[in-house]
């Protein structure tokens, strides 16, 4: 598989596929829900965009991470949730309608902030010599494009013809799986020489940026006086981020396989993480 056709072709129209399974599952309640749960959208939001990236800078300086992972693990800080956090908190018995909410309404801001905090991130980390172009505005519409467009359609195919969204759902959904998979393996068969060394690298970063998020997200939500299930899908809405947009901005449009190193380790690693934490959250709710 050569990379062109990975980075250029494959990668986009996977996150497309990926958004487009979101939106099948969108309604428009679920971008005004935020406004009749005032206080756990805002706890939500704010740990999804201020705690995650805050988190995220900590464990680069904590793991001097060189300058190009650092950018990738940053990148990754920067993304929202997606249909995989959505999967979890149901899974782990959380407020469903709460985790798809907050989702959507991240991915909003989502490519408008993604392209402005990564550039920043590059001139924090990397020297001139270093320095990667990332047009802003040109970013901004092709990740509209690939996010905010398929989840239009999604969201009018579920409206329009319920049936067949509710049908298609979950198919699409396991196939944006396989394509997660499918990209990590092409990204990491492309970069095998220089991949083991960086996942040396990162592992423990992601594993540990990972961990504590999800919990953090979940403590913080319940200190706020949240309910269990609230507090069960914020904790997993900031901690399982969609990594395939990472891989999309590092690989795609930087075209940076180092950038994407956080971003596998991390997609690898949030679907073990993730069962772990919605298996400790089911528990702790029958024994309690």
């Amino acid at each position: 598989m050569q990379a062109t056709i990975l980075s250029q072709v494959i990668l986009p129209a996977s996150l497309f596929i990926i958004m487009l399974g979101m939106g099948l599952s969108l309604k428009l309640t679920d971008f005004s829900r935020v406004l009749l749960q005032p206080k756990a959208a805002i706890i939500g939001i704010a740990c999804q965009m201020l705690l995650l990236p805050l988190v995220g800078f900590i464990f680069v300086w904590l793991f001097s991470l060189q300058a190009e992972l650092a950018v990738g693990l940053m990148l990754l800080t920067f993304c929202p949730g997606g249909v995989t956090s959505n999967m979890y908190s149901y899974l782990a018995n959380g407020d469903t309608a709460l985790s798809i909410s907050l989702t959507a309404v991240v991915s909003l801001f989502a490519p408008f902030t993604i392209p402005l905090l990564t550039v920043w991130m590059m001139e924090l980390f990397m020297n001139e010599s270093q320095h990667f172009s990332l047009p802003i505005g040109k970013t901004m519409i092709q990740l509209s494009a690939i996010t905010l467009l398929p989840v239009a359609m999604g969201m009018w195919l579920h409206r329009q013809f319920p049936v067949f969204a509710q049908k298609a759902d979950k198919p699409v959904k396991a196939l944006s799986l396989i394509f997660l998979f499918l990209i990590i393996a092409g990204i990491v068969a492309n970069e095998w020489e220089n991949m083991a060394g960086y996942f040396v690298a990162t592992g423990l970063a992601t594993l540990s940026l990972n961990i504590t998020t999800l919990m953090l997200g979940f403590y913080l939500a319940k200190q706020f006086g949240l309910s269990k299930r609230q507090s069960t899908s914020i904790g997993i809405e900031v901690g399982i981020q969609n990594g395939t947009l990472a891989l999309l901005v590092a690989n795609s449009i930087l075209q940076n396989p180092v950038m994407t190193t956080p971003a596998i380790t991390y997609s690898l690693l949030m679907f073990v993480t993730g069962a772990v934490f919605a298996y400790w959250v089911k528990i702790d709710n029958e024994t309690n």
